[in-house]
Order: structure tokens, then sequence, then C-alpha cells
């Protein structure tokens, strides 16, 4: 098979390639998606378990990460805790055999902000990396979005309520600036999932009411709620009103 050309090179913001780190303790499977990622034009560290993967994301600080679920030492589910303990709005697309919607929803859950279900189409992992570290690039028009006391920082990823710093994932922060840049607008699952995500899940609306539902415990909690839902309608943010 011949490799089409690749697109527009993503970089970082100093120019540099971007940083991929790949978990699997298949060899395969990590030749295969480093040999991917690097045609892409950007560097690739790989891990074989949990601890090589903790180690290697605390020294290269990588803009994205390829996460099997199941690995010898730890559940991949705990890796990405330890990441983001480190880096929290760091990128993560989970790779895993079990392609149940339990399943999916329990990698969503633990924060995870894509799914890929072995044997994968390389072409369609490489574009899930795109599109998460393309959202989470600067871009030139980025600026501050503004709704009540809640503020966000296009360019920085920072995000205020009130004064007080609230700390999202990759995915969050996304769906809350979708939210901000269409404030007192209802809108769909079905528009959320095709611009937070861009990717079918199957049609599971659920995983917009399972982050909708993050969004609020960290951006109501406390205070005048911003974040309705309308039954059959979808959600809506708008100031909140003092109790």
């Amino acid at each position: 098979m011949t490799a089409a050309a690749p697109r527009d090179r993503l970089t970082r913001p100093d120019g540099s390639p971007l940083r991929v780190l790949v978990v699997d303790d298949e060899l395969p499977i990590r030749e295969l998606l480093s040999l991917a990622l690097r045609y892409e034009g950007w560097d690739v560290t790989t891990a074989a378990d949990g601890a090589e993967a903790v180690r290697a994301a605390r020294e290269t600080r990588p803009d994205a990460v390829l996460l099997d679920v199941m690995l010898p030492d730890v559940d991949g589910l705990q890796v990405l805790g330890r990441l983001r303990a480190d880096l929290p709005q760091l990128p993560v697309v989970f790779l895993t055999a079990r392609d149940a919607v339990e399943d999916r929803v329990a990698g969503l859950t633990a924060g995870g902000d894509d799914y890929v279900t072995k044997p994968f189409v390389l072409a369609e992992v490489v574009a899930r990396v795109r599109g998460l570290v393309r959202r989470t690039l600067r871009g030139p028009d980025d600026g501050l979005l503004v709704v009540g006391d809640l503020v966000l920082d296009e360019e920085t990823h920072e995000v205020t309520r009130g004064g007080e710093d609230v700390v999202l994932t990759a995915t969050e922060f996304e769906l809350l600036r979708f939210l901000m840049r269409n404030p007192r607008r209802v809108l769909s699952k079905a528009q959320i999932l095709d611009r937070v995500w861009q990717y079918d899940f199957g049609g599971q609306g659920n995983v917009v009411e399972l982050y909708i539902s993050y969004l609020r415990r960290k951006v109501d909690a406390g205070r005048p709620p911003m974040i309705h839902t309308l039954r059959g309608a979808g959600y809506v943010l708008r100031p909140g009103q003092p109790r």
C-alpha cells in the first residue's frame, strides 16, 4: 500500500515537531503507530508499560498520548490519572480491544478524550490525534471568551469563574469553548458531537451528557448555574443569575 503525502503539517507554536507518546505492550503496534505518526513529521516516544509511560511523559512533555487500556503492570485508566496529575490538559486517545459501549463510556469517564478499538485503521488514528492536537494549539485569532463571570482564554487555555481557576481536560475545554462561543444558543447533542468530537461514537449521545455533567461539577459547583438542559432540544450556556 502506497502512503499518501502528509497534509499540512501541524507543529508546536514554536515551529518544532509535535510530540506524541505511544503506550502499548505489543511491539508491532508500537512500531506501526510510530511509523505512521513519524510520517506526519511528529516526534514519537514509545513505552511498553504504565511506569515507563509516566516517566516518558515527564521527560518529553508530549502534546498527545495514544494509551493502551490493558497494560502489563497497571491499568491504562490509572496511568491516565498519573499523566493528568502532571499535565491536566494532555489529550489522550485510548487504544483497546474492548468495543462495548460500557467500555467506551468507562474510558471517557476516566478522562480520555477519544477511544479507538483494535484492530484500527492507521489513517483514522492519525486523524483523531490531529483533531485533538489541533484543538489545543493556539491560533492567531484566539482571545478571551467571557460569559457572565466565566472567562476562557483561548491562547493560554486558562479558565476562571468569579476569579477562581477552573482546571479542565482538553475535551472539557473544547466543549466549554463551543458553548461559550454560542452563548444563549441551544445546541443539540448532534451539533456538540460533530463540533467537539468530530467522530461518530455510534450515536452515543450519553457521551455528551457525561461531559456536560463534568463541566457542571467544575463550572457550576456552588455557584449560580450557567449550563442548562432543555429537554428534547439540547444544552445552553447563559450567565448565572445570583441566588
